[in-house]
């Protein structure tokens, strides 16, 4: 089964349970190499509903020294279809990381649309 990296929403077992049905257990890790950032939400009445005005990102940065803590889920094929049907909604794009602990795991990033 894949596993999934979260920094953010997909975090929190009211996003797990509307996106997969089920709250998942997961183990805390890191993405190395990577620093948080901030996306603007460009639509307002999404940033209204959503009670916030930026969504949680993370950059690239190459430098070691850079981490970004998260939780690691084991999820199946299925799940993972619906996590990237949840992220798409916000122009997120699962990619294929290393984290500190070793373990292979997806992890969404926002991409600008064109």
């Amino acid at each position: 089964m894949p596993f999934l990296f979260s920094y953010g929403t997909l975090q929190q077992e009211s996003v797990q349970r509307s996106t997969f049905g089920r709250t998942l257990a997961g183990q805390r890790d890191e993405l190395p190499e990577y620093r948080p950032s901030l996306v603007k939400i460009e639509d307002a009445a999404l940033a209204r509903a959503l009670g916030r005005t930026h969504h949680a990102n993370v950059t690239a940065t190459g430098n070691a020294e850079n981490r970004v803590d998260g939780t690691v889920f084991e999820v199946t094929d299925a799940e993972l279809t619906r996590a990237d049907d949840f992220e798409a909604q916000f122009s997120y794009k699962r990619v294929a990381v290393t984290l500190a602990s070793g373990v292979r795991a997806w992890v969404y990033l926002h991409h600008a649309l064109s």
